[in-house]
């Protein structure tokens, strides 16, 4: 099942509009003549990719976390109230913890589980609902190659991105042959804030794993909606992520964990007597 048609009634949610592989998403969709609802904490960064879309589609901008329960309930509703319908929702918002988890701390760690599961599960059961009774509707959940095993070094992320591609599997099996399509978008190293936010130099992360993983995050955001228009069900972008990733998967831990752990900057700048 393709993206519904865009229609003047109707829009796209992205969440975590404000940088990143989302800003381009928005870009993406608007570019396949979509209206586009930006959607994130930072309102001033929504505005200006605003402004940048604006006279092509209709761009709405809600400022919200999704970390925030009160918040995600009044989203559909104040998208309702501007008139307009949600056919595509793209669950892109995501924060992580780098490092070793005794070096962290609870509140980092379930911050990124409100985030990264918590408002999926809250936006996505709110989308389905409303998608499933008019016959038509599309998600995108984005995750990560962290998610496909276990990852020493960003284990709480990992974790909850391993339940992001689980879900978005599950899910996509319920809804066969209701006229809604769902995907997951599996990216690899992007060259995003991600990094910045969690407290890692990017240098010496970029440094630890080659060139050839890491893609734009305009490559990505195209591959992931044409994954969702082709109703691929998941994709992994880049020959190479997709290379690495089926060779990781079929290794024993025994073997692959301790490799990952040694590879890992973070875990190294943890070790590093200070």
């Amino acid at each position: 099942m393709p993206l519904p048609k865009p229609s003047p009634a109707t829009t796209a949610i992205v969440t975590g509009a404000s940088s990143g592989i989302g800003v381009d998403i928005a870009r993406e969709l608007a570019s396949r003549g979509y209206g586009v609802t930006l959607v994130a904490r930072r309102e001033e960064k929504l505005r200006e990719l605003a402004a940048e879309l604006s006279g092509t589609v209709r761009v709405e901008v809600i400022a919200c976390d999704v970390a925030d329960p009160d918040a995600r309930a009044a989203l559909f509703e104040e998208v309702a109230a501007r008139g307009l319908t949600v056919d595509i929702l793209v669950n892109n918002a995501g924060i992580g913890t780098i490092g070793a988890v005794a070096k962290s701390t609870v509140a980092a760690e379930i911050a990124q589980v409100r985030v990264n599961v918590e408002a999926v599960i809250d936006l996505t059961t709110r989308a389905v609902q409303q998608m499933v009774s008019r016959g038509r509707g599309a998600i995108l959940n984005v995750g990560s190659t962290a998610g496909l095993y276990p990852f020493p070094g960003q284990t709480g992320y990992a974790g909850t991105k391993a339940f992001v591609i689980s879900y978005t599997a599950g899910l996509r099996t319920e809804l066969a042959g209701t006229g809604v399509t769902v995907a997951t978008l599996i990216p690899g190293p992007v060259r995003t804030e991600f990094l910045q936010n969690a407290g890692m130099d990017e240098k010496t992360f970029a440094a630890a794993f080659p060139k050839f993983l890491w893609r734009s995050s305009r490559d990505v955001a195209s591959i992931g909606v044409e994954a969702l228009d082709g109703d691929r069900g998941s994709v992994i972008p880049g020959l190479p992520n997709r290379v690495i990733a089926g060779v990781a998967k079929r290794m024993p831990n025994r073997i692959l964990l301790p490799l990952l752990a040694k590879q890992h900057p973070a875990l190294r700048r943890d070790r590093t007597p200070r």
